[in-house]
């Protein structure tokens, strides 16, 4: 049967179950299929999620989800991601992971890889070859160069065998933001011919550095390729590269680039190593200082800036700023030490160019400010005796005790101060602030390789004081897998460029999925490599919680809103197949009758007013008006229930009021909603032998009689609402209609105004019906009441019952 249809011809009488068993059968062909395709997969996704767990060291979950998140980035299937992984990792693909968490996978190329490892960041790494020798022998060389050609060609010598620098080169900024090759080494004279001038165009790596002054690390070939316009043919012929600004007064203007024959990446050491080179070739390569050379003034503030930032505790460098007439007015800022802080909460090189009297506004003529002028004048040091400074911030006034050092240094003062009332505050606020705040605060000396957490921070994940702050390396195992990509890209940032990080997370913990947020920045030392991080954890758990409980909310309401729309549009359609609204009159028992039913204008649900007009058996007519309580499906389904029975009992002769005591019955008995059903009802019979009309009600609004240019309610026999209490009944009244009478039975939609008493709404309904009457709209008395019904809140039902002919006088 190889190559026939199992489907029947069009013409075959084929039974039901042989078509539909035909299509299992076919369904069951395309499984198999599928099924071979994923066994012939999985041997390959098995093998290259080892590769990626060895790399980056991570769970099978999270290296599968880098596998993915490569292959989206890369526009690739996830299958040929895992040959390409495969085919990096070597010529043969390895043989899967064994099964078991106790088993450890084999450690393949470049364990360095991954972010997650430790001995990327630490500063304090034995180097390769000693990084004082390598800057003392560029130190001895600069000494012997003069060119951009030469110094670039002096790093490439001092670095191409520890560090595999295979070329240096050297750009600055010249006309209208482009860039001119000033100096290369190793680069080849047709790399430098095609990149000697680079016009001012995005995706280049050596102009970001320039314009962001930060270095720029080039370590993942596929991912810098698509992001910058690589130097070299092909680029892969540098794997890795660094492009690092010479350090100067802004705005920079020369960048120096390594390219290395080596890939992978620039670990902490290496990092500032090269930037201490550049450092040092910066006298070189900065642009000349000008005509009127070096200002010796400005490198003491330099000098005195450098000593500022290895030092701990405040400091600051004042110069005196005098008036025409030679007196000291105020003193501006022109170095920091990194702990110093104003009352605005600026700090360390934020407050250089400011002045004392902005900084400190209250200073002025107190103990201390004397004593600055008599430290400058005399060159004698001044200590002040501990003194209460008064400072507002946010707001609320508070005071702090300080003890202030000056002494003059040339024509300028240092000065530094110890506050010596802040540790016991200080250690209550931060605590209040991580408690209420439930965030805790971390730090990393990437030195000594010390690591801190406050209390708070075990708290947040879940984990015992007694083991320590948890190491970068076990991090992985406690984040889900779909947030390892976005947080290694922030641990990179972090902790090898030096860039402040503010990144979401989650952990699995003992007490279910946290999500987490790391605030955290980067402190670096003088050649920009960071030496210590710090920062704070938050639990955002509780406030996504909400969000997704809102979340949610908004999601059941529009569903609920749903519903409720389809309920409306059923319960309309119900409506209108049970109660069909005419368009004119009718004609009953020789009466005419004009019936109006006008839906509310507000609401998504229909209500449940209704009403009949029917002949019955013997001629006579029978009318009836009801009101349902509530609104939809539940209320349409009562009216239907009411409007049905009572047909079928009045046709059978019953007594009317028999028919309202027998339908609070059904009501009582059938009611679906837990709390009941209610109506109220008016009903009544016409005889056209006699012209007498019988009627009762049901805790029903009383018929109005329009008679001979005079309106009145009947009144009303005894009778509660239906479905309210067992023993309820009813009594009937009877009234002779006479030509030209006019009869209204209608809903509480007709009468009723918010806030108003029904009595005011019955007089203005017996006012305009006369009215009307006289306009000579008698014929279409029940549908004019209704349209003068403007933004009506809810139905209106009207039955006019008009007895043709006139009375003689």
């Amino acid at each position: 049967m190889e190559g026939e249809s199992v489907l029947p011809a069009a013409g075959d009488a084929a039974a039901p179950e042989l078509l539909a068993l035909a299509r299992v059968v076919a369904r069951l062909r395309a499984e198999v299929v599928d099924l071979e395709n994923v066994a012939s997969m999985t041997a390959v996704l098995e093998r290259a999620k080892g590769v990626v767990m060895a790399q980056a060291g991570v769970s099978a979950d999270a290296a599968y989800q880098l596998l993915a998140d490569r292959a989206a980035q890369r526009r690739r299937t996830v299958l040929e991601e895992c040959w390409i992984t495969l085919g990096r990792a070597g010529s043969a693909p390895p043989e899967p992971p064994p099964a078991g968490p106790q088993d450890p996978a084999p450690v393949l190329a470049q364990p360095d890889a991954s972010p997650f490892r430790t001995s990327r960041y630490l500063v304090s790494g034995t180097p390769r070859a000693g990084s004082r020798s390598l800057l003392a022998r560029l130190a001895q060389g600069l000494a012997g160069v003069r060119t951009p050609d030469e110094v670039a060609e002096l790093l490439r010598s001092v670095f191409a065998e520890p560090e595999d620098v295979d070329a240096v080169m050297i750009y600055t900024v010249a006309a209208a933001g482009s860039l001119a090759l000033a100096g290369q080494a190793g680069a080849g004279d047709a790399t430098a011919e095609q990149w000697r001038h680079i016009p001012p165009l995005s995706g280049v790596a050596a102009l970001e550095a320039l314009s962001t002054g930060e270095a720029l690390w080039l370590e993942d070939p596929d991912r810098d390729a698509a992001r910058y316009l690589l130097i070299g043919d092909p680029p892969a012929r540098w794997p890795s590269r660094a492009w690092l600004p010479v350090p100067g007064s802004a705005p920079v203007t020369a960048v120096v680039g390594f390219f290395r024959s080596r890939q992978g990446p620039f670990d902490a050491r290496t990092r500032t190593l090269l930037r201490r080179a550049v450092r040092l070739c910066g006298g070189l390569l900065r642009e000349d200082p000008g005509p009127h050379g070096p200002d010796p003034l400005r490198d003491d503030v330099t000098a005195v800036q450098t000593v500022f930032d290895a030092v701990a505790g405040p400091a600051v460098l004042l110069t005196p700023l005098r008036s025409r007439a030679g007196e000291v007015e105020d003193y501006r800022i022109e170095a920091a030490a990194p702990e110093s802080v104003d009352v605005a909460g600026r700090r360390g090189k934020e407050l250089v160019g400011r002045r004392i009297l902005e900084t400190y506004p209250t200073v002025a003529g107190t103990a201390l400010w004397e004593g600055y002028l008599d430290a400058l004048t005399t060159g004698a040091v001044y200590e002040g005796e501990p003194f209460v400074y008064e400072e507002v911030s946010a707001g609320v006034p508070q005071q702090s005790v300080y003890s202030v050092r000056a002494a003059r240094l040339g024509e300028r003062l240092v000065v530094s101060w110890i506050r010596h009332d802040t540790s016991e505050r200080e250690t209550r606020r931060l605590a209040d602030m991580q408690r209420l705040g439930n965030l805790g605060w971390a730090g990393w000396n990437l030195v000594t390789d010390t690591i801190t957490w406050s209390d708070q921070v075990y708290a947040i994940f879940d984990r015992e004081p007694a083991l320590g702050p948890m190491r970068l390396e076990e991090l992985p195992r406690h984040l889900l897998a779909e947030d390892l990509p976005r947080l290694a890209s922030a641990v990179q940032r972090l902790l090898a460029d030096g860039r402040a990080v503010d990144q979401q997370f989650r952990i699995s913990t003992r007490q279910g999925v946290r999500h987490l947020r790391i605030v955290a920045e980067a402190q670096t030392d003088a050649d920009g490599s960071p030496v210590e991080v710090h920062g704070f954890f938050q639990d955002l758990t509780a406030q996504r919680d909400v969000e997704q409980a809102l979340l949610e909310s908004e999601r059941a309401n529009l569903v609920q809103r749903g519903m409720l729309k389809a309920e409306r549009a059923l319960a309309a359609r119900l409506q209108d197949t049970l109660l069909p609204i005419p368009e004119q009159s009718l004609e009953l028992a020789g009466l005419r009758v004009d019936v109006a039913y006008v839906p509310a204008d507000s609401g998504i649900n229909v209500g449940g007013d209704w009403y009949s007009a029917i002949e019955l058996p013997d001629r006579s007519a029978l009318f009836v008006v009801g009101d349902v309580a509530g609104h939809g499906l539940g209320a349409v389904g009562t009216m239907a229930q009411l409007r049905f029975t009572t047909k079928g009992m009045t046709i059978t002769g019953s007594p009317l009021p028999e028919v309202l005591r027998l339908l609070n019955t059904l009501l009582l008995h059938t009611a679906v909603d837990p709390h009941g059903a209610t109506a109220t009802m008016v009903m009544g019979r016409y005889q056209p032998w006699d012209h007498r009309l019988t009627w009762v009600r049901a805790g029903h609004l009383p018929p109005l009689l329009l008679r001979d240019g005079e309106a009145r309610f009947l009144p009303q026999p005894e009778g509660c609402l239906l479905g309210a209490a067992y023993d309820s009944s009813y009594g009937q009244e009877t009234i002779d209609l006479l030509p030209g009478d006019h009869l209204l039975l209608y809903t509480d939609g007709l009468v009723e105004d918010p806030g108003e008493d029904i009595g005011a709404g019955l007089d203005r309904l017996a006012d305009t019906a006369l009215r009307l009457l006289r306009e000579g709209r008698g014929d279409t008395l029940a549908r004019s009441l209704a349209a003068l019904r403007q933004l009506n809140r809810d139905d209106i039902c009207v039955l006019d019952i008009n007895v043709p002919g006139t009375r003689p006088r």
